[in-house]
């Protein structure tokens, strides 16, 4: 019998229990799926309003099963010789239903990007999966797609906690890895396979603090990464750094040492891009399997496209490692799931961080975190959140031990739940604009029109924002990134119904080809979005 069939009358006394609002902080959770069969290592939306949740495959049994007949037979597993069971499932989020997915080779801490024709890429892992290179071409939820395991090319070096970014021409760039201190190419450059990056091998240290470096691709063209305390301009055509930024104060923020990053809305003429790295470990924790070190709180912000950058420092209402940093539809940054004390690593972390905090880059330093409702549900290693279309934020995963565990005092964690930010709560309602007309596809400088209705007149301008669906993992989510176009002011057109004349991302600079989340915003509230191609 399927998992969530099996739960259905507890499932509606859990929901409504887990759907708390207090008056005094902001914002309201939800259960979705009280038992997804798998904790989910890596989450990715998909333009068909359905969630990809994958993890390790040499896990041992998990409580989801293959189809009959669907096995997997691999004599290296330490584990299962034959596995049944399924390690990857899509998720229907009309009807919060789970179909599971047969992954061949072992996924454990690896990374992925969206291609521009909406196929997910999935690169890397560890023992067989160390060079792999893996597709999930999306389907709808009456599709069977599944995930292809590549035959003909594989990754030039193992693969192994690297970052995927989405380039200006459509192909990924893969950085890094354990390891691995080169960059490569998909579809892979002839002229070359893995290319050496030094800033890599600088900035290893014993604790491995340059895994899952952050990268961004900044409105030049060129890269931002990030690993360790360390950061540079990256010139990725000529395997150049074009500019090295001061050092991060407070201690490494890459893997292991758990902190996050995300790069601020483009906007404007996309001229400038500005970085924001909150939250890790205390250095040293990692090595000394401490547990109980506090996490410090601090946030590093740069202008990484200025002409002579430098760190502005802030602090966020407390200590947080493994926080993941999701960029919302009006632009606010949202810090959710992690631990106050420890670090990465199997059962390395206690003192859950249980209340999201919300980042306003607008508002000025010393203002601009505000401390929201807090979850009930432990969200460790090993735990991811993404945005959905809807505005929601959609949150999996934790599990902290080396198999599925359910004694432990942190267990493995097989809930979906949402967060739902204050712009949809019930008192928001009315200036919530809906998404009457969109183009499916535009192109860059293209001009077009987007329709909106919103039940209470509008005042001011209604943005149009573009979001990307990024591949999170590790508290970092690839890929991610916000552009807010250039619009007209509404202009009526009808009953409760506006126009807005939007002008289209001028190159692949500011949005790499592929598909957005096409968000109207009104008021800070945004709408349910439209998926776009841009190209």
């Amino acid at each position: 019998m399927d998992n969530v069939s099996a739960f259905l009358p507890s499932f509606l006394i859990v929901l409504f229990l887990s759907t708390h609002v207090r008056a005094d902080l902001p914002g309201t959770w939800e259960l979705l799926v009280p038992d997804a069969g798998i904790a989910s290592m890596h989450t990715a939306v998909t333009r068909f309003n359905t969630v990809v949740l994958l993890d390790r495959t040499n896990i041992g049994p998990s409580r989801k099963l293959l189809p009959k007949g669907h096995c997997r037979f691999d004599r290296n597993d330490a584990v299962l010789k034959r596995d049944c069971y399924a390690h990857s499932v899509q998720l229907d989020l009309k009807t919060n239903q789970l179909r599971p997915l047969k992954i061949l080779t072992d996924t454990w801490c690896s990374s992925g990007q969206f291609l521009p024709n909406g196929t997910l890429l999935q690169t890397g892992g560890d023992l067989d999966g160390f060079k792999k290179i893996r597709k999930f071409e999306p389907c709808d939820e009456t599709g069977s797609c599944d995930w292809v395991e590549l035959n003909d090319v594989e990754l030039a070096e193992g693969r192994w906690y690297a970052t995927n970014q989405i380039l200006p021409d459509g192909s990924v760039i893969i950085v890094g890895g354990r390891g691995s201190n080169s960059v490569e190419f998909y579809p892979p450059r002839k002229q070359n396979g893995a290319v050496l990056f030094p800033f890599l091998t600088q900035t290893e240290d014993t604790q491995m603090d340059n895994l899952y470096p952050y990268v961004h691709l900044l409105p030049n063209g060129k890269l931002f990464v990030f690993a360790n305390t360390k950061s540079v301009m990256y010139d990725f055509n000529k395997n150049v750094v074009v500019k090295e930024y001061p050092p991060l104060e407070g201690g490494p923020r890459n893997y292991p040492s758990a902190g996050s990053s995300a790069m601020l809305a483009l906007q404007g003429d996309y001229s400038t891009a500005e970085i924001v790295v909150c939250g890790g470990a205390q250095y040293g924790a990692f090595l000394m399997r401490s547990v109980d070190t506090p996490a410090h709180g601090s946030c590093g912000r740069i202008l990484a496209t200025g002409s002579d950058p430098v760190w502005v420092m802030e602090d966020m209402p407390n200590g947080r490692i493994m926080g993941d940093m999701v960029m919302l539809p009006n632009g606010d940054v949202l810090v959710i799931n992690g631990a106050m004390s420890g670090t990465q690593g199997f059962e390395l972390a206690s003192n859950p961080c249980l209340n999201p905090v919300l980042y306003r880059p607008d508002q000025p330093v010393g203002l601009r975190f505000m401390v929201l409702n807090p979850g009930t549900v432990p969200r460790m290693y090993h735990s991811t959140a993404n945005l959905l279309p809807d505005g929601r934020v959609l949150l999996a995963g934790s599990n902290p031990h080396v198999f599925y565990r359910f004694d432990a005092e942190f267990p493995t964690e097989l809930r979906i739940e949402a967060f739902l930010p204050e712009y949809l709560s019930s008192d928001r309602a009315n200036v919530r604009p809906v998404i009457e007309e969109v183009p499916e596809m535009v192109r860059f400088k293209g001009k077009f029109d987007v329709v909106v209705s919103v039940s209470l007149p509008v005042v001011g301008i209604v943005e149009v924002n573009l979001a990307s669906a990024s591949f999170a993992t590790h508290s970092f989510s690839q890929g991610q990134r916000l552009v807010k176009l250039t619009v007209t002011s509404a202009v009526p057109d009808g009953d409760k119904k506006y126009r807005i004349g939007c002008t289209a991302p001028p190159n692949g600079m500011v949005a790499p080809p592929g598909y957005y989340m096409a968000f109207a915003v009104n008021q800070g509230v945004p709408s349910v979005a439209r998926w776009i191609h841009v190209s």
